[in-house]
């Protein structure tokens, strides 16, 4: 339970620019592939790289982890070109030029580097300076950005790529590793407000894709709480408003990683966690400040003026993603907080494999109105493709495309799996159902996203009851 406590006058930093918001309705892509690089949707550069393709992704150099393991000499150097070239200023023209107000970002932990244990863990370095340049691309083009810690400490989920390191040896649902996704948070919070290339983040999400079986993430609902409570103290010492909290440590310096310091001593409204959250990543800030010139991670005005920033949204997954009783993380919300869900219907498990059960789940979905009714909301849908488990034909892909907006726009909005995949031999017709700006080049996905084919694609198949 959160303590209350009376109002302390801390004030403004010295930045007059706003901070990102979200939009009335989000239009999304995930920029997935780019800082967390996941093999399958960039088989030929993977592999003239030097990683691997296999089906299993254990079983190969098909990581981060395994190929900065196998090249440790040429990891970084081959990692800073696919950096620079994945993710450009051509791609995010083309995402303005088809409508998109919102952007994804997949991070691992690795990218904030003194968290990683190089006698242990294996990841490339240099990564965060290409998110300072990645940020600030998306915010001149007025896109708003939600930074995803998509890969965790420790592994959050087994055998994936998308973690970073492909492994069933799940560590992240410890307390060793949940401090090291607090410290991240606390970095990234500071980041978000006090670098202007990451003007346009609004939200900061918690963990990308926990293990669906609540059993298996003992204290995540205690890491949810402690998640929010990072965000809010970081935002607290900059004297940024936090609806129904306050500080209770009178700050005394305008250095702002003396002042997490300060806080970290003295408050009493945090727990130990949170406060030892804030200490270490006053020094990774120092670090920082210096690596990425932002010179307000050290020097920033706290007492003048009023507030010109505004809280970020905590995010997770939302509670229906786990099942056999899982925490709810509305109920660790101090100020506002999105909720996300994922779908993929390639993978099974949703609808039977024809397009008549496709549209008949799609256009009968209730999640938006299960998540409200525990008050999971606003939700937004995180992660959704054209992938099938059939033959699509492209009067279906027009179709789908048009449910599945429908559906999701119900909510929140939307954010497609992936703003691009690699178009090769090698990968053969990934793009088409994969690709949102080949989906909008083939058509299957409308130029305005708020626009439809066929507004009425669902009529036929809408249960009456």
């Amino acid at each position: 339970m959160h303590v209350l406590v009376s109002l302390v006058a801390l004030l403004a930093s010295a930045y007059n620019v706003l901070a990102g918001s979200m939009p009335s309705k989000i239009y999304g892509v995930n920029i997935g592939g780019w800082l967390v690089l996941e093999p399958w949707m960039l088989p030929a550069e993977w592999e003239e790289m030097g990683g691997q393709i296999c089906d299993d992704c254990s079983d190969c150099i098909m990581s981060e982890w395994a190929y900065t393991k196998a090249y440790p000499y040429k990891a970084n150097t081959e990692f800073a070109n696919h950096w620079s070239t994945w993710f450009t200023q051509d791609d995010v023209n083309e995402l303005v030029a088809d409508g998109i107000n919102t952007a994804r970002m997949q991070l691992g932990f690795w990218i904030v580097e003194p968290l990683v244990d190089r006698a242990t863990e294996f990841y490339p370095e240099g990564g965060i300076v290409y998110l300072q340049q990645g940020v600030k691309m998306l915010k001149d083009a007025g896109i708003q950005v939600i930074l995803d810690h998509h890969a965790l400490p420790g592994v959050q989920t087994g055998d994936q790529s998308f973690t970073g390191n492909c492994t069933e040896n799940v560590q992240f649902y410890t307390d060793y590793n949940y401090q090291r996704a607090l410290v991240w948070t606390a970095v990234m919070t500071s980041l978000s407000h006090l670098d202007p290339n990451f003007d346009s983040v609004f939200a900061i999400e918690a963990v990308n894709e926990p293990i669906m079986d609540a059993d298996e993430t003992p204290d995540y609902g205690t890491f949810q709480y402690e998640f929010v409570d990072t965000v809010r103290a970081v935002e607290l010492t900059l004297g940024i408003p936090v609806p129904g909290l306050s500080l209770d440590v009178q700050v005394s310096t305008t250095n702002f990683t003396e002042a997490l310091g300060q806080v970290a001593n003295a408050s009493t409204i945090f727990n130990p966690n949170v406060r030892a959250a804030l200490a270490t990543a006053a020094p990774i800030l120092v670090e920082l400040s210096v690596q990425l010139s932002v010179p307000a991670l050290l020097n920033t005005d706290l007492a003048s003026g009023l507030p010109s920033r505004t809280t970020l949204l905590t995010t997770f997954m939302d509670v229906n993603w786990q099942y056999n009783d899982p925490p709810n993380p509305a109920n660790a919300a101090i100020g506002p907080q999105g909720y996300d869900n994922h779908l993929y219907y390639s993978y099974g498990g949703v609808a039977a494999a024809n397009p008549t059960a496709y549209m008949e789940s799609i256009c009968n979905l209730d999640r938006v109105q299960a998540d409200a009714a525990v008050g999971d909301s606003p939700l937004w849908f995180g992660e959704w493709g054209l992938p099938t488990q059939f033959n699509a034909t492209d009067e279906f892909l027009y179709m789908w495309a048009d449910a599945q907006k429908l559906a999701y726009s119900k909510g929140a909005g939307w954010i497609f799996w992936n703003f691009k995949v690699e178009q090769s031999e090698l990968a053969g017709n990934l793009s088409r159902q994969w690709s949102y700006i080949e989906g909008v080049k083939l058509g299957f996905l409308t130029q305005d996203p708020s626009q439809y084919h066929n507004a009425s694609v669902c009529a036929p198949y809408v249960s009456s009851s």
